[in-house]
């Protein structure tokens, strides 16, 4: 089994007595901000003029800064900033203003894995990488709780920056649920292939077609939905909290039975091969590279597949029948409440 760490083999002192920039306050930059100052750390936010975010971050307390201003008054740097911005951000704003001894932090490896970014010699370089929304974060932060992380060490000039990664783990929260050390790479490679094969790409794309096939079948859009939408919190529920055999003795022995036996034939070899090769993509750093390109022309293809995708009738069935259903509105308006960049 692998360890896990937990507040009481983190050295909050390592923490304590860093000045610590905070560049970004999206999702995970806002909980990352707060959760540190209400540890007690000393902490900045840095954002570019005319941010939409610095409203926000000033009416919660905190001192913003621009980017070059925050990483020259830290030492601790932690980059929370969207990945496609970062090389640049970096280049321009924070490299700069990096001394030996500064320390500069990660949440997702994407950056030091596919070399847009490359630190100077003599700078700690490490990940805490929180395995929840910031929204969630902060959230039980607040109740006394904490999220999962990993963490991970790309360069130790120091000889302490695992510890020091923990620490930060630790003033956020993560060491409350247990922090799991990592690489860089593993990170990096098995979370895009989570979000482009299972949870994000492989969840959305098995979704519209079941609500497809279905409704071209003859069935009703709204019971279309209700089954292959709707329906699918319930079963991720039970499989967050008790496994995938928890899961199957929840549901009906049909259910079940359907499970075991068609299952495979959606999830087939081919499906298992097609998943080889998106891995593939990420491992050799094709997908970088193209997600680097389709930022630089402008995002053209992702515009267009994203207007297509809230185009789609599941979208406009889902959206009229969610209006019927205000219990379920909390999280959006949640989410909503901390989106910014």
């Amino acid at each position: 089994m692998p360890t896990l760490y937990y507040a009481a083999d983190a050295d909050h002192s390592l923490i304590a007595s860093r000045k610590v920039a905070v560049i970004g306050y999206g999702s995970q930059g806002h909980a990352h901000a707060l959760n540190l100052r209400d540890s007690g750390i000393d902490v900045r936010v840095g954002l570019r003029a005319g941010s939409a975010s610095r409203g926000k971050a000033e009416s919660a307390g905190l001192r913003v800064l621009s980017p070059a201003e925050a990483a020259a008054e830290a030492d601790l740097v932690m980059m929370l900033s969207p990945d496609t911005s970062q090389a640049k951000l970096y280049a321009e704003e924070i490299a700069p203003n990096l001394r030996q001894g500064d320390a500069l932090f990660f949440a997702h490896g994407f950056n030091i894995r596919f070399e847009t970014i490359t630190a100077p010699e003599g700078v700690d370089v490490a990940m805490v990488a929180p395995k929840g929304p910031g929204h969630l974060v902060r959230r039980t932060y607040t109740e006394g709780g904490g999220v999962p992380a990993l963490i991970a060490v790309e360069a130790d000039a120091s000889g302490k920056a695992m510890a020091l990664a923990l620490a930060y783990a630790d003033a956020i929260g993560a060491t409350r649920a247990g922090v799991l050390q990592t690489t860089f790479t593993e990170e990096t490679e098995t979370d895009l292939f989570g979000e482009q094969v299972v949870l994000c790409g492989g969840l959305t794309a098995l979704v519209t077609a079941g609500y497809e096939t279905l409704v071209a079948a003859g069935y009703q859009p709204e019971s279309a939905y209700f089954e292959c939408l709707h329906e699918l919190k319930l079963i991720v529920d039970l499989m967050y909290e008790q496994g995938i055999s928890g899961m199957r003795f929840s549901i009906s022995d049909t259910a079940e039975y359907g499970d075991l036996t068609r299952g495979p034939r959606i999830i087939n070899d081919q499906v298992r091969a097609e998943m080889r090769r998106v891995l593939d993509e990420i491992q050799d750093g094709s997908f970088a590279r193209e997600w680097i390109a389709e930022n630089d022309a402008g995002r053209p293809r992702f515009s267009a597949l994203r207007e297509a995708g809230a185009a789609h009738p599941v979208e406009q069935v889902g959206a009229q029948l969610r209006a019927m259903m205000p219990f379920i509105a909390g999280g959006r308006e949640r989410l909503e409440e901390v989106s910014g960049g």
